[in-house]
């Protein structure tokens, strides 16, 4: 427990945990799933439905934020939460730091693993402006060198913005100022997200240069606390590449600084799957117990659980939405193409297991009819189920882990997507 979060851990089922935070007078009931609204927005979704849905955290992107509408903006319109028009009492509101977005523009590989058949596919014509999460558009201001990124060091970092050529200076200060004008309630630190492949020397030579800013962006949030009297939490993100030693390092150098929870970035960015289980499984156990745990960017319902059963408490991903704009349904029983011909002419359900409104009233062949029409109609239906999916998914995890059921879902969820 810390001033700005409560943490409290309710119950163990081996190594898998079943928590609740408290930050701002929001809780969260952990395991959790973050649904991304990376522009203030879950696409095509209202805020009402959020609701509905039981959401209990969002993860807003502070990078587009920052850029489009503005900081100074939002905090007139009574920050994210009086922009978005989300109740004082939840959900709660997490934004990153715009470090892996600085990742995205620097030309490196590894900007995400492309899961198999998770985005591929056939994709409409007016569809594709909507699937927009964490990517450079196309029409990006570049000076030919195949990077935005003009400087990268201890300073920070300074960028050409995509939408106008405009340039940027993120520091760490200005990295956490940006995200305590957005008015969230847990502020990500400044870090550079270690590609893959990477050496040991390049590893560490990043690693110096995010416990650098980290230990800024954690003195200037606490700064902004006592100057605005907030309490408002923040997180550090252990980094460390694939090589556990130097994971176990940044873990004992973070841990000192005390944060409010830590995450464990540079994760799913095309590693292999192997690889990447290995390491979050020798690096979950390093991470502080008291403190909320949280994996970045991950992931397929099969990592999900397998999260969980290490002892991580906290998850986002883009896969529900942006799969939803590519047809993708997430059910029980495995994932749909439902622009396969076998859903055109099929009455059943899209999910018979599934208790959500759009499982209740429509069939697949109207869902496909609609994917294969391009109608934006599509898009909204698709998305909600796939999030109440995750959702539910995570509220299963938690019962899971009170009563010592992990392995009997883990096994059921091991069928239906295997790794």
């Amino acid at each position: 427990m810390t001033d700005n979060l409560s943490f409290e851990l309710l119950r163990t089922s081996g190594t898998a945990r079943r928590g609740r935070y408290t930050v701002n007078g929001r809780s969260v009931e952990t395991p959790a799933f973050m649904p991304v609204a990376t522009q203030a927005s879950v696409k095509t979704l209202t805020t009402e439905e959020i609701l509905e849905l039981g959401a209990q955290q969002l993860v807003c992107n502070t990078y587009h934020l920052w850029q489009r509408p503005g900081p100074e903006l939002v905090a007139r319109h009574g920050g994210l939460r009086g922009l978005m028009a989300l109740p004082d009492e939840g959900p709660a509101l997490l934004t990153d730091s715009g470090g892996f977005q600085v990742f995205s523009l620097s030309g490196r590989k590894g900007r995400g693993v492309a899961l198999p058949h998770e985005t591929d596919g056939e994709s409409a014509e007016d569809w594709g402006r909507l699937d927009g999460e964490n990517r450079v558009p196309e029409t990006a201001v570049d000076d030919g060198g195949g990077s935005l990124v003009r400087r990268l060091d201890r300073r920070g970092v300074v960028f050409a913005s995509p939408l106008d050529g405009k340039r940027y200076e993120l520091t760490p200060e200005r990295s956490v100022e940006v995200q305590h004008d957005l008015g969230t309630d847990i502020v990500m630190v400044l870090d550079e997200c270690t590609p893959y492949p990477a050496t040991p020397e390049e590893v560490e030579r990043s690693l110096g240069l995010t416990h650098h800013w980290e230990e800024r962006s954690l003195a200037r949030h606490r700064q902004l606390n006592a100057e605005r009297g907030n309490r408002r939490a923040c997180f550090a993100i252990v980094q460390g590449g694939m090589y556990p030693e130097l994971r176990a390092r940044s873990a004992a150098f973070l841990t000192e600084l005390d944060a409010d929870g830590y995450a464990l970035g540079g994760l799913s960015v095309g590693e292999p799957k192997e690889l990447y289980r290995r390491v979050l499984e020798s690096s979950a156990p390093l991470l502080p117990p008291d403190r909320p745990r949280y994996v970045m960017g991950v992931g397929t319902p099969a990592d999900l659980v397998h999260a969980v059963a290490h002892g991580v408490d906290l998850f986002d991903c883009v896969l529900p939405t942006r799969n939803a704009r590519n047809g993708q349904l997430f059910t029980w029983a495995g994932r749909l193409n439902l622009r396969n011909a076998r859903f055109k002419d099929d009455p059943d359900p899209p999910d018979p297991d599934c208790g959500c409104p759009v499982c209740a009233r429509y069939s697949r062949a109207y869902l496909s009819h609609l994917i294969r029409a391009g109608e934006f109609l599509a898009l909204r239906l698709v998305t909600y189920h796939n999030l109440h999916f995750y959702l539910e998914l995570m509220r299963r995890l938690r019962a899971a882990v009170e009563h010592d059921g992990l392995d009997e879902l883990a096994r059921s969820i091991g069928e239906a997507y295997p790794a």
